[in-house]
């Protein structure tokens, strides 16, 4: 088998991963939720009309204030969903595996033995860059 092959196998892994499988079940049930679908497309109208406001020469700033409070409401309505909730929990966990996976690939080009390369799970005290503490 060559590397290519041994790429799609690993795909095929990967995609039969209890992660994947409940990431994609989260993502599925997050798109039926008309409520939830409903909440975006308001948070992306109300993020829209603060970008158009923000553009014109003479700016309201108690209007960009107002639609800014109005956005943040219903940016905390989309995110305490029951299932963006379970949808962010699922990505989450889906996004270490898929981490830990690129992270050893990385590390064998590099040289690194494939038997033993791993993520290396110390704080830097970034949580922007971090591999993942848990």
């Amino acid at each position: 088998m060559d590397i290519i092959e041994l790429t799609r196998e690993l795909g095929k892994m990967i995609q039969a991963d209890e992660n994947y499988i409940k990431l994609h079940n989260a993502e599925k049930e997050a798109d039926k939720d008309e409520e939830l679908q409903n909440l975006i497309k308001e948070f992306n109208l109300k993020r829209l009309a603060i970008n158009v406001e923000t553009q014109k020469v003479e700016k309201d700033g108690e209007k960009i204030a107002s639609l800014n409070k109005e956005m943040q409401a219903v940016y905390s309505d989309v995110m305490t969903n029951e299932h963006m909730i379970a949808y962010n929990e699922a990505k989450q966990e889906f996004d270490k595996l898929s981490g830990r996976i690129l992270t050893i690939i990385q590390n064998c080009v590099a040289g690194e033995d494939p038997e033993t390369t791993d993520v290396s799970e110390s704080c830097g005290g970034s949580c922007s860059t971090c591999g993942g503490c848990g």
